[in-house]
């Protein structure tokens, strides 16, 4: 039997955020944290928190600047490390100090900087289609064919690409889902895209302002990006039990990405889903809530 997801919960934190989450499950089993990308919202997961509500409190917060969270007009509260703040912050707020952490896209960008900085906080992480963060950055700054395929970064830091995203019925927005799997997306029928233009119409800079106030993006002339950085390896490890789920059809994070994962997480595996694209949660849901169940089961 299924747990039944309740919505319209919020979370005042104590950096003075306030989120909105949904959750399924009974607080106080082992808390299991979804995290969304972009251009998402909790639900994003919502064939996984009635699974999981089962036997553990999963929990979907609405990131900081999307749908019914918190929005802040200045850029840089969109840096990583405020987002890393509100995931734990949210987490000692529902009662707990550690969490089994699943992500996708922008919330793994987020997750993997949390398992660097906070590794005693995640329990297990599991991404799904969201590059290690010096990996990511050592393909923009060297790699051609990145740097083509995440040409839209910059295209999204450009101002105002907000209206352009929502013109026509957030006609845009529609074809990440559609196109990025290069063909006709069949999950998004016309009930889910009612949920999404329902979250994009509350706003879209807060999505938007996480590619304006990252440094990792293609280089240009007038920002340089990734070539600007001077990172050492070393600060970029993972000291936590990992599992990475990758649809190797993504356009714009290619299975290129995956190439000396090993160099930075000690405890590593790789799921590879040949035909999934990056919207493999959507695509096939079960086998995504399967391969978390077994890596739970580890």
């Amino acid at each position: 039997m299924t747990a039944t997801i309740k919505g319209n919960q919020f979370a005042t934190l104590d950096n003075g955020t306030r989120l909105h989450y949904a959750s399924a499950g009974e607080q106080g089993q082992p808390l299991i944290l979804f995290v969304h990308g972009f251009p998402e919202f909790w639900y994003e997961w919502a064939a996984q928190l009635p699974e999981f509500g089962r036997d553990y409190f999963a929990v979907a917060p609405d990131l900081r600047g999307f749908n019914l969270s918190d929005m802040p007009a200045d850029l840089s509260a969109y840096k990583a490390k405020h987002i890393v703040d509100d995931l734990r912050l949210l987490i000692q707020h529902l009662g707990y100090q550690k969490a089994i952490v699943v992500a996708h896209d922008w919330g793994g960008a987020v997750s993997w900087n949390m398992a660097i900085a906070l590794p005693a906080m995640i329990e297990k992480l599991i991404i799904i289609n969201s590059p290690h963060p010096y990996l990511f950055m050592q393909a923009l700054a060297n790699d051609p064919a990145q740097k083509s395929a995440s040409e839209y970064m910059n295209w999204l830091r450009a101002t105002d690409s907000e209206t352009a995203l929502a013109k026509d019925d957030f006609a845009l927005m529609d074809g990440f889902f559609n196109g990025m799997g290069q063909s006709q997306a069949t999950w998004f029928d016309q009930a889910i895209r009612g949920r999404y233009h329902d979250c994009w119409r509350k706003g879209l800079s807060g999505g938007v302002n996480y590619y304006r106030a990252s440094p990792l993006h293609p280089p240009t002339a007038e920002n340089q990006g990734p070539l600007q950085l001077h990172l050492n390896p070393d600060d970029f490890k993972v000291n936590v039990p990992t599992r990475i789920i990758w649809g190797e059809n993504d356009k714009a994070l290619p299975k290129t990405l995956l190439n000396g994962i090993e160099d930075f997480v000690a405890d590593v595996r790789v799921e590879r889903i040949a035909e999934g694209s990056h919207w493999i949660i959507h695509e096939q849901p079960e086998r995504i809530n399967q391969l978390i169940r077994q890596f739970l089961a580890e």
